[in-house]
């Protein structure tokens, strides 16, 4: 009777655009988390090891990478965090707190 062992989890984390390593070209790489997880009487218990990759979807070559890496490959895809408004950048020509097309000399 078995009633311990392992098991794997993937988690499709992004798609994003990058140049591969491979085979050269601009592809969709996909950033993917492994994750193997101890269990007991079939019921995972805690992560044994953690492991990243990108894989180019032209080639299909995978290629591990840093947790570091791989956070910061996240955030680049992510774009601006939510609730973060930019702020309009004023023209060259437009005082601060003017609107566009008014002129500051007219009253």
């Amino acid at each position: 009777m078995l009633i311990w062992g392992t098991k794997g989890y993937l988690y499709q984390l992004a798609m994003m655009t990058l140049v591969c390593g491979n085979c050269g070209n601009p592809a969709a790489h996909g950033l993917r988390k492994y994750v193997t997880k101890f269990t007991l009487f079939f019921i995972p218990l805690f992560p044994v090891s953690t492991k990243y990759r990108t894989q180019c979807t032209f080639c299909g070559m995978e290629q591990q990478i840093t947790k570091e890496a791989a956070e910061q490959l996240l955030a680049t895809a992510a774009g601006p965090q939510p609730g973060h408004q930019p702020q309009p950048q004023p023209q060259p020509g437009q005082m601060q707190g003017q609107a566009p097309g008014q002129n500051p000399y007219q009253q």
